[in-house]
């Protein structure tokens, strides 16, 4: 074919290929939708991805489903979503260790930024630290004076090594000269089966993965990471009040779907998450587990994540933590 037919074949076929690109996104979710959790059932990041696929079905239509992908650090998931058909038909759902994985990870599979088209920052929270009934500490204070007269005994389980919960946990001991054991799990549910059923002593995860267990009595709870106390826990102090001033830990959810998703796709799943997020039941639910909906725009949001990435990866390089 000589330059002028292929040039020709290029300017009708680019307005066939526009209007389809367009018409797919009109018709936008024509099958169902997979938002990938990157983290075990039971965790914070697994329930915030429940309450979308609970509301967007409503407001959007079509069959919303969670696929869980659990891997330390989430790095599975966030890899399987990075390669996935940039259609909307496959999103992602995911907490900080997003921003964090970057620093302390020698190799990654995908690239944090240019792989992701980020559609919103759903919900901030805070994160708890729960022990088994049995462990002997009703506060941080105590957790710390416990640990100092048994360096390296204690053991706590986190979703993973790398994670924003380690992190919460090795910020804890550099501050205090406490030294516990670290017990990685690939997501915060199993690590707070283990603390439940005494295998380890304490787990640190988020509220929402923790509230139930503590309001039962299957675990006592600690303290809370960030700079106020959880109001359906209000007994709960936090760290800085109890042991460590200037101590504080918050956590984030974040929606993303694979670079190249349509811009209009990614537009309304910004528009409808953040309606769904400010409807009174799942705003209710996000309060009494310790969150507060967000629902920034992907601009807001990226600009979010890079500042989360840049504040960590000074944390990580000062501690010398690194995953080879």
């Amino acid at each position: 074919m000589n330059l002028k037919p292929r040039l020709l074949c290029t300017l009708i076929a680019a307005p066939l290929l526009a209007f389809t690109f367009v018409a797919s996104a009109q018709s936008w979710p024509a099958r169902t939708v997979r938002i990938i959790s990157p983290f075990a059932p039971g965790g914070g990041s697994d329930t915030v991805a429940r309450f979308l696929t609970a509301k967007l079905p409503e407001q959007i239509g079509g069959t919303w489903v969670v696929e869980n992908r659990p891997s330390s650090g989430g790095l599975l998931g966030a890899e399987l979503a990075s390669k996935a058909m940039p259609d909307g038909y496959t999103l992602f759902v995911s907490s900080p260790e997003f921003a964090i994985n970057p620093s302390m990870r020698a190799k990654m599979p995908y690239d944090t930024f240019r792989d992701f088209a980020f559609i919103s920052q759903l919900a901030s929270g805070q994160f708890m630290i729960a022990c088994h009934p049995s462990v002997p500490v009703k506060n941080a204070k105590e957790l710390v004076a416990l640990a100092k007269a048994r360096p390296g005994q204690l053991t706590y389980g986190t979703s993973g090594t790398g994670g924003i919960n380690h992190l919460a946990g090795e910020l804890l001991q550099s501050m205090t000269g406490a030294r516990w054991m670290h017990i990685p799990f690939k997501g915060a549910g199993p690590a707070i089966i283990a603390a439940i059923g005494g295998e380890t002593e304490f787990a640190v995860a988020s509220t929402i993965g923790l509230v139930a267990h503590v309001k039962s009595g299957k675990l006592r709870g600690v303290a809370v990471t960030g700079q106020r106390r959880f109001e359906e826990l209000p007994h709960v102090m936090t760290v800085a009040e109890a042991a460590i001033p200037g101590y504080s830990v918050t956590g984030w959810y974040g929606f993303y779907a694979p670079a190249g998703t349509p811009a209009d796709i990614v537009r309304k799943l910004y528009e409808e998450s953040r309606r769904a997020f400010a409807s009174p039941d799942i705003k209710d639910k996000l309060v009494k587990a310790g969150n507060e909906p967000v629902g920034s725009s992907p601009a807001e949001f990226a600009a979010f994540v890079r500042a989360e990435y840049d504040k960590w990866a000074k944390v990580i390089k000062q501690a010398n933590l690194k995953i080879d």
